[in-house]
């Protein structure tokens, strides 16, 4: 199976990012935390993303607050997909991240979710692996249908409740 990298801009991220571990963990998903910024270590960050492919890693995903330029220069170096998370920072409640991560030009894409969204991130991930993993791809179904299930529950107790 192939892995998933999780790539910080500081480690000031991990709050956020380390809600996705437990995702991974819980389908069974082997992943890898680097740090890397795309302003402080730029050699690095391109070297990890040239090599990720060989590396064994699927899909990249990159958190990072404010100017938040590492998903762009992540997908700059690979064709692997790329995920960003924007990271919310006290400057601009994660605006600056979001508008940083999404706005990239024509043929270098980025998969951007919501500010703080590292757990759909690792979501996303899955199942851009799960295309060629059907066991993976059957767990999420499960867990798609585990939610529906609950929330049809809830539906029904609040309906019993209040409906007259």
């Amino acid at each position: 199976m192939k892995k998933i990298a999780f790539i910080m801009g500081s480690d000031s991220d991990l709050p956020v990012v380390e809600k996705a571990f437990a995702v991974c963990e819980e389908y069974g998903v082997p992943y890898e935390v680097h740090v890397y910024s795309a302003h402080r270590t730029p050699v690095e960050a391109r070297m990890f993303a040239q090599s990720a492919a060989k590396d064994g890693f699927g899909v990249i995903v990159a958190a990072a607050g404010k100017a938040a330029h590492l998903a762009g220069s992540i997908a700059a170096n690979t064709v692997l997909p790329v995920i960003g998370i924007p990271v919310k920072s006290s400057t601009l409640d994660g605006l600056d991240a979001l508008l940083s991560t999404v706005q990239m030009p024509s043929g270098i894409p980025v998969a951007t979710v919501a500010i703080d969204g590292a757990q759909n991130a690792a979501l996303l991930a899955i199942e851009i692996l799960a295309v060629s993993d059907a066991a993976l791809a059957e767990k999420l179904t499960d867990a798609r249908r585990a939610a529906t299930e609950k929330v049809l529950k809830k539906d029904a107790e609040i309906s019993a409740k209040f409906n007259r």
